[in-house]
């Protein structure tokens, strides 16, 4: 059975899940700790970074080397048109969704976690004790915004990556206007990267990924809550809807000393 290295909150890793249930290929979820368990996935793969897919003998890292792969190896349900025209645009806008939704959605995310309270609190786990829940959301926003600067997540840091999200909402949301899909009348690779990449928007209303039940539906204030990209949004949950399973959180095994129930890769 394929097995998947992830981080189960990472939106990289959901990239190749969303793609993995609509090529319905069975897979096994192996959670990676941060750190150690880390170390383990570079004696595996040579490298730090989920997701790594592992296929019998074949070791395959990034999510764009894994979507490739699997195009090839499971040819069935094909993410890759085969005009040129369109398989060009197909893997151009693939690569624009991981460098510009992706990393761009990260520092937007943790902007929201430092700025609004109820955002923090409901990333926890639904049995966290209601005095840590407290504890957590009286942190003031300026000391999370200090120490968010310090690591390039500052407030002109995030302002930034709002301006460059707004934009790409707004070109999707026109995409989108006068066909199903991203290119055409067909899901392809290029759906999967933006539906996946933007999970730290907002994530699923469905509990389609194993993170805490509070953070359902919940989204990036200013973007995920905005109107002009409800279209957006409701594309994507139609996306969802249609290829995306829903996992027992049981399925997950682990490398690494204990479980991470969200993490930022």
């Amino acid at each position: 059975m394929l097995e998947l290295y992830q981080f189960e909150g990472s939106h990289y890793s959901e990239k190749v899940r969303l793609i993995l249930d609509y090529k319905q290929l069975a897979y096994r979820k192996v959670e990676v700790t941060p750190g150690i368990g880390q170390i383990d996935l570079y004696r595996l793969s040579g490298q730090r970074q989920v997701p790594v897919l592992k296929d019998d003998n074949e070791v395959i890292p990034d999510s764009t080397a894994i979507a490739k792969y699997l195009e090839e190896k499971y040819p069935q349900r094909s993410i890759v048109p085969t005009a040129a025209r369109a398989q060009g645009l197909c893997l151009m806008m693939e690569a624009w969704a991981d460098e510009s939704i992706g990393l761009n959605a990260r520092t937007a995310m943790i902007g929201a976690f430092n700025q609004h309270p109820n955002f923090r609190a409901s990333l926890l786990p639904a049995s966290t004790p209601e005095l840590l829940k407290n504890l957590v959301s009286s942190v003031p926003g300026d000391v999370l915004n200090l120490l968010g600067t310090g690591m390039g997540f500052g407030a002109d840091a995030v302002k930034t990556a709002h301006v460059v999200l707004q934009q790409n909402l707004e070109a999707l949301c026109l995409l989108l206007q006068e066909s199903p899909y991203l290119l055409g009348d067909q899901p392809t690779l290029a759906d999967f990267a933006v539906a996946g990449l933007s999970m730290y928007l907002k994530f699923p209303d469905q509990q389609y990924v194993d993170l805490p039940v509070g953070i359902c539906g919940r989204g990036v204030p200013g973007l995920a809550d905005d109107p002009a990209y409800r279209p957006f949004f409701s594309w994507r949950d139609r996306l969802y809807a249609d290829y995306r399973e829903v996992r027992i959180p049981a399925a997950v095994e682990t490398v690494g000393p204990g479980p991470q129930s969200i993490s930022i890769d």
